[in-house]
């Protein structure tokens, strides 16, 4: 009867007590069952339902190799991982019941033991079966949540460049290590829960007590079972340590990421000899066998533990302290060279253009004047201000929106290519009545948005309202003929049926007219959606959104599609899993439909020393934080990025086409691999679309957020930080993240031509600095050129501010705009006066920054909105500055006229018409009612009218000064110099007063316009 019996004894019998209990067991499992089967049937019936409307779905929209390869990849990711997780702990646990020891009652035992034995008892089959059932789905779901590293390591390429430390190609950091990283936490993971069931089946059983003698704790049975499986644990880990030596390549530590001194001379090493050990603690485990002892593998963990504390803890930090900080400067020296070199590699710097010569500042008159005129991107629409104005103006109906932030692009107008914002007239189900609002209102009467409207960029009404190029309802466009119907975009429904006609009468909501009793209906004739003819795909989707209606409407008919996933983002999502897309897609007019133009990016976290970026901050900024239509992407971390693929999608149809943008990226290369034909080359984009492509926000912002440091190139003035940069706050919206960027038609410092390009302004890193320090821009135009079939797209031109001079900076600008008193306009005193009775109405426009003529121009136009909830923007004055000067004017020809001096005189004066006879008394006259315009305008937040005005009446004072002189030179009599004193000095008695609380009217200045 000895408790080290290697022979597995009978079952002990069980007592009435047990038998009582499996028959309580039994009784209550049929209602247990029960339960069960009717929650997996529930469970079933919606999966199955999912699983059909998304193939139905992929298959509709022409991508369903995407949906067939995904979920293969994903159930045998599962399938795997429940394996290798259920496997290992079943095994453990029938061998570890069937080498229990033989324990008659009242043996050495405690009378503990035979308690937990006796209530395990019943349920012990449930429990062997239950317990590697639960850890496998768990370890299952674990495997198919990674089926993307598994993807990219079958798929695999090589990049054609080699790390400098292990000499490896990037494909293999890129593609290859994520996967055995997996693959050694999973069985970490595997081998663990079998260590542990085992131990508790043995414990359980009588294998294991703690109560016997030294020596015979464990029978033979389980110190063999326990010490196979030790070992195997221990051996697993000595491939990761091995792992994690190549993993230290894009370690992120305070300086840079990838390998440093200490990491290449310490941490290495430190590895290699883990792993090493801990083969030789696995031998130590197996070796137990015959020694029937756990001494030696206990040595061995035991070491292991001060192994790994005094080489991945101790030894570090003395050589850091002791050795690296104290000559950091030149032993860093070289991994920051190879952290710079990654670095540009891989976030795309390394077409960067840079110059640095001085700015030029002095605002002269005739070239700078004219090299203004000749720029087409001083844009004064701000796409973030002017949406509410766009929504009064051509909302039409409160069931029609604008997206929050508009976008810019640029279109032949009238033959010219012209700057144009443009929104989408979209609908939007939150202002349908509410008496309107059911099912079949939602769903099948208001389906679809209507047109596009578009503004000239650098144009504005008489009442500062944009100037259309694109409006009206039936649309009207300067931009082309297209359909205006939206059917995809930003704000749809979730899901609306269409293509059924009630009757012979259209059904879906067109357009409101008021010539066809207030409204137009239509049918949709598209391709888009899936067919909902069949009693089986009704019951689905009924399943699918929870609502019986698709059952029992009689909106629904065998012609009938549903529209679903309509969302231009969300659509390139599912159709391409891979990819991480752009916060803002945008909209554009090509080959007669609205299309919507996403840009798609591979982006990855394991290249080699390049610096880690979190893309949640770098594609932050002040619209984003404000803006629901405009995101940051919430990516996590990355440390490279590739704008590879462009993607389209259609408005009517929905239809999705994706084009190989980069196709020379390794990533791609990998994904179209595993997705073939998904992706199509370049070339079969339409000439139409290209000419409308943009070089993207997102991957720009990312880009200057690094270039902000690795426009260094230097490592010993990396190290120091001396010059290094950051995005300005957007001093337009306070408290609200930095600046972004703007896409405009430039013609940067050697470029003779003006490109339409996205920009930013740097300032140096540090508090209290706001002067600039560079400026970026990247050209966006894809225009093909003799040998270059995107034209200079994607072109980065970096121009640095010499440290020897000092130039005004975005915040500099926008203080001297607040603080303006130039006594040569009235502007300044105006905007005073109406930002402190009216603050909350004034609204700072885009702060634009523009290279002229060798120099920086700053354009900002100022915005004014009606007091209350319904007021909206109308721009009523611009101001700009080159150099130290600055300068107002109702519109930008009136500024420039003013900061550079205006060829021509101003065309709103009060000059006498010819033949008129003008006097003193009537010029007098004309500038009181000059005076009482611009009060009126200034009570109304008309600016520009309180402009005109004040110039009118500046105009009449000078005439009356030019009277005055006329009389004194024709005539010396006292009496006649005596009369025109006063009018000539502009004394109070001659000229209107200016009521008290608003701006001064000026005593004899100019007003340039």
């Amino acid at each position: 009867m000895s408790s080290a019996d290697d022979t597995p004894g009978d079952e002990r019998p069980s007592t009435p007590r047990g038998r009582g209990r499996l028959r309580g067991f039994n009784t209550g499992s049929k209602w247990l069952i029960l339960a069960a089967v009717l929650v997996a049937a529930y469970l079933g019936i919606r999966l199955g339902a999912r699983l059909w409307t998304e193939k139905l779905w992929f298959d509709a929209i022409g991508y369903g190799n995407v949906f067939r390869n995904e979920l293969l990849t994903k159930i045998g990711m599962f399938v795997g991982g429940f394996l290798l997780t259920a496997a290992p702990v079943w095994l453990a646990i029938r061998l570890a019941y069937r080498q229990r020891p033989f324990l008659p009652p009242g043996t050495l035992e405690p009378d503990a033991m035979e308690r937990y034995r006796a209530m395990v008892e019943p349920a012990r089959t449930f429990a062997f079966g239950g317990i590697p059932l639960l850890l496998g789905l768990f370890g299952g779901a674990v495997a198919g949540s990674q089926w993307k590293v598994f993807t990219l390591w079958w798929n695999g390429v090589d990049f054609g460049v080699k790390d400098p430390k292990f000499g490896k190609d990037i494909g293999f950091f890129v593609f290859s290590l994520p996967w055995w990283q997996l693959v050694t936490a999973m069985l970490t993971m595997a081998v663990l829960f079998a260590l542990v069931a085992s131990a508790v089946v043995h414990y359980i059983y009588g294998g294991i007590s703690l109560t016997r003698e030294p020596g015979s704790k464990f029978t033979s049975a389980a110190r063999v079972q326990l010490s196979i499986i030790g070992g195997v644990l221990v051996l697993v880990r000595a491939v990761a340590y091995w792992l994690d030596r190549y993993a230290l390549t894009t370690k992120d530590s305070r300086l840079i990421t990838g390998i440093d001194y200490t990491a290449d001379h310490v941490q290495i090493p430190t590895k290699a000899v883990l792993a090493v050990a801990a083969v030789l603690c696995a031998g130590l485990f197996i070796a137990t066998i015959w020694t029937r002892t756990w001494r030696l593998p206990v040595i061995g963990i035991a070491s292991m533990v001060v192994l790994t504390l005094a080489l991945s803890g101790i030894y570090p930090t003395i050589i850091a302290n002791f050795k690296v900080n104290p000559n950091a400067r030149a032993l860093e020296a070289p991994y920051i060279a190879h952290n710079i070199a990654a670095t540009k590699q891989a976030y795309g710097l390394t077409n960067l253009l840079a110059t640095n010569t001085a700015p030029e500042t002095d605002a002269k008159p005739a070239e700078r004047r004219k090299d203004a005129a000749a720029i087409p991107g001083i844009r004064l629409v701000d796409p973030y201000i002017i949406s509410p104005t766009f929504r009064n103006y051509e909302g039409q109906k409160q069931y029609y929106q604008f997206a929050d932030v508009l976008d810019v692009d640029r279109y032949k107008v009238d033959g010219k290519e012209t700057d144009v914002v443009v929104g989408v007239r979209e609908l939007d189900l939150s202002g349908v009545p509410t008496g309107q609002r059911n099912w079949v209102n939602q769903h099948t009467v208001y389906t679809h948005g209507y047109g596009v409207v578009g503004a000239y960029g650098n144009q504005r009404g008489p009442e500062g309202q944009p100037n259309w190029v694109a409006s009206a309802m039936p649309q009207t466009s300067k931009i082309g003929t297209f359909e205006p119907r939206v059917y995809f975009g930003e704000m749809s429904p979730s899901y609306s049926i269409v293509g059924a006609e009630r009757g012979a009468a259209p059904a879906e909501l067109d357009y409101p007219d008021s010539g066809t009793g207030g409204e137009r209906r239509t049918t949709y004739t598209g391709n888009g959606g899936v067919a909902l003819g069949g009693v089986l795909r009704k019951l689905a989707y009924a399943v699918k959104y929870q609502e019986y209606n698709f059952l029992f409407s009689d909106s629904i008919n065998e012609q009938s599609r549903i529209l679903d996933v309509r969302n231009p983002a969300d659509r390139v999502k599912k159709v391409a899993p891979w990819l991480t897309v752009d916060g803002d897609p945008y909209p554009i007019v090509a080959d007669g439909r609205i299309q919507w133009v996403i840009d798609g990016y591979t982006t990855s976290s394991r290249y080699p020393y390049s610096q880690m970026s979190s893309l949640d901050a770098s594609t932050e900024d002040s619209i984003t934080t404000n803006a629901s239509n405009v995101q940051s992407i919430k990516a996590g971390s990355i440390n490279y990025i590739r704008n590879s693929v462009k993607a389209t999608v259609d408005a009517y149809d929905g239809s999705v086409k994706l084009y190989a943008w980069d196709a020379s990226d390794p990533v791609l290369t990998t994904w179209r691999k595993a997705f073939g034909g998904t992706v199509l080359p370049v070339s079969k984009m339409s000439a139409e679309v290209r000419a409308h492509v943009r070089y993207p926000e997102d991957l720009f912002k990312v880009q200057r957020e690094i270039l902000a440091k690795y426009h260094v190139s230097d490592p010993a003035t990396f190290f120091s930080g001396t010059d290094f940069w950051q995005v300005p706050a957007d001093t337009t919206r306070a408290g609200s993240g930095q600046q972004p960027p703007y896409y405009l038609s430039i013609a940067m410092p050697g470029v003779t031509t003006p490109t339409y390009s996205l920009t930013s302004s740097y300032i140096p890193l540090g508090r209290g600095r706001q002067n600039l320090a560079a400026y970026l821009s990247v050209d966006s135009d894809a225009t093909p050129a003799p040998g270059k079939p995107n034209g200079s797209y994607g072109t980065l031109r970096l121009w640095t501010m010499p440290r020897n001079v000092t130039i005004k900076g975005p915040a500099q600008f926008q203080n001297d705009v607040n603080t303006s008193n130039d006594s040569s306009t009235t502007f300044p005193q105006t905007l005073s006066v109406f930002m402190q009775a009216n603050g909350d109405r004034l609204q700072r426009g885009n702060l634009l920054t523009l290279p002229l003529a060798g120099g920086l121009l700053y354009v900002q136009p100022i915005y004014v909105k009606a007091s209350g909830t319904t007021g909206f923007p109308l721009q009523r004055a611009v101001v700009v500055q080159f150099g130290e000067k600055l300068a107002w004017g109702v519109t930008l020809e009136n500024a420039l006229d003013d900061l550079f001096g205006a060829s021509e005189s101003d065309g709103g004066t009060t000059e006498p018409k010819p033949g008129d006879q003008d006097t003193v008394e009537k010029a007098l006259s004309d500038a009181g009612a000059a005076w009482t315009r611009g009060q009126d305008a200034l009570k109304k937040g008309d600016l520009g009218g309180y402009q005109k005005a004040m110039n009118e009446m500046k105009a009449a004072l000078d005439r009356v000064v030019k009277l005055n002189a006329a009389k004194s030179s024709a005539s010396t009599s006292p009496s006649a110099s005596s009369s025109a004193s006063p009018s000539a000095s502009s004394s109070p008695a001659s000229t209107p007063a200016a009521p008290t609380g608003t701006a001064a009217a000026p005593s004899g200045t100019a007003t340039s316009d």
